[in-house]
């Protein structure tokens, strides 16, 4: 017969077992239901596309990037636009030191020296914005040194230098932002989306957004996740995480730049940089089955440039030849560099290589209308891939 002792023990190891299967029962409920979780994040995630947009520094890719976030997403909001106020302010004095000292560099250079020689009224001015624009941080862009810059910009000497930029890296934005000073001096002045667009930032590291170019309804289109990294020399080691399991790489080819040296290297022309790199990009093991979506980038500038300034300037197109005059060598010329685009695909492209998709667009990163049509038609591109790889077309 069982002691009273005994009985209890018995309760007493019942209830820490009955104990013990709830705490399981619960640990299990919850494993379950991360595990559910995870499954279904995993699931989610093989609707969306990897895009990653690479090209070499300067080329547009960041400006592409701003463009898809207005056009695709809910675009910036008023503390986004405010937060590239001192990034415009700097892109400003960065700009006018190095008309300043660039004027100073061609008329050391130059046979016909004068013409790149500062008036006496203005050096001053010059020195003074100069050493501004040479510092780690910069002030605030008043209506005062607005009024200073404007009356530098429009000194003969430093026109003439900036018909020669060229050579000296004056940057895309320089005429945008010197025609806008009074209003980027305003002290009520917030950015607008065009002073965002022109807005030069170095990017680096890693940025990326998630967005649809046909809208919220994920049924209609495909959900595209885009990466931008930095396009310097610096900046690429930070690439390689990111090729795998990539969907399309879309990558920027700044045509306007065929006679511009690098900004990290002055001894390399960029076109020959971007060659080497898009090259280097098409043989990587694993982009063996990822589409190629080439940006011939910085249309407005090359069709005002080519006119000027013989194709040949770059040594990948030295067997170029002129064959007409106006719209039509401008036409001539974009086709040319087109087909050395081709070229370098498919020389790059291995037999196993083949199926994957290779298209060629021509674009200007600044203008929204145009993006906007080029990304409907990369989606449509993808989808219909993605259709043929299902066994539905």
């Amino acid at each position: 017969m069982l002691s009273i002792a005994t009985i209890q023990r018995m309760g007493s190891l019942c209830s820490k077992q009955h104990t013990l299967n709830d705490a399981n029962a619960e640990d299990n409920a919850q494993a379950a239901e991360i595990e559910r979780r995870i499954a279904q994040e995993t699931k989610a995630e093989k609707h969306i596309q990897k895009l990653l947009l690479l090209g070499a520094g300067e080329s547009g890719k960041s400006t592409i990037f701003k463009q898809i976030k207005l056009l695709f997403q809910t675009g910036f909001d008023e503390a986004e636009l405010r937060s590239f106020t001192p990034v415009v302010h700097a892109n400003v004095f960065q700009t006018i030191k190095v008309l300043h000292d660039g004027s100073k560099e061609l008329a050391q250079n130059d046979a016909d020296d004068s013409k790149y020689v500062i008036s006496l009224e203005n050096k001053e001015i010059g020195e003074k914005l100069s050493e501004i624009g040479g510092r780690l941080e910069y002030p605030r862009l008043t209506k005062d040194l607005a009024e200073e810059i404007e009356t530098l910009w429009r000194d003969p000497a430093i026109q003439e230098t900036y018909c020669h930029g060229n050579a000296l890296q004056v940057p895309d934005c320089a005429q945008y932002f010197m025609e806008n000073l009074q209003r980027l001096s305003d002290i009520n002045y917030v950015p607008t989306k065009e002073d965002v667009l022109y807005a030069r930032v170095r990017t680096t590291g890693v940025v990326e957004i998630q967005f649809s170019p046909v809208g919220e309804n994920r049924r209609s289109g495909e959900v595209y996740r885009l990466f931008d990294v930095g396009g310097q020399r610096n900046e690429r080691r930070k690439w390689i995480h990111l090729f795998e399991g990539v969907t399309a790489v879309i990558f920027c080819a700044a045509i306007s730049e065929y006679d511009q040296t690098l900004f990290e290297d002055e001894n390399k022309n960029r076109m020959m940089e971007t060659k080497e790199l898009f090259d280097w990009v098409l043989r990587q093991p694993c982009f063996q089955s990822t589409s190629f979506m080439l940006f011939l980038n910085k249309f407005d500038i090359f069709e005002k440039k080519v006119l000027k300034v013989p194709l040949n300037a770059c040594e990948w197109f030295k067997d170029y030849q002129p064959v007409a005059t106006g719209k039509q060598e401008i036409e001539h010329a974009y086709e040319f560099i087109k087909k050395k685009f081709e070229e370098l695909y498919f020389q790059s492209t291995g037999p196993d290589r083949v199926d994957r998709v290779f298209k060629i667009y021509r674009t200007t990163a600044l203008d929204q209308k145009l993006v906007k049509k080029t990304f409907k038609l990369v989606d449509e591109s993808l989808r219909r891939r993605n259709l043929i790889e299902a066994g539905l077309l």
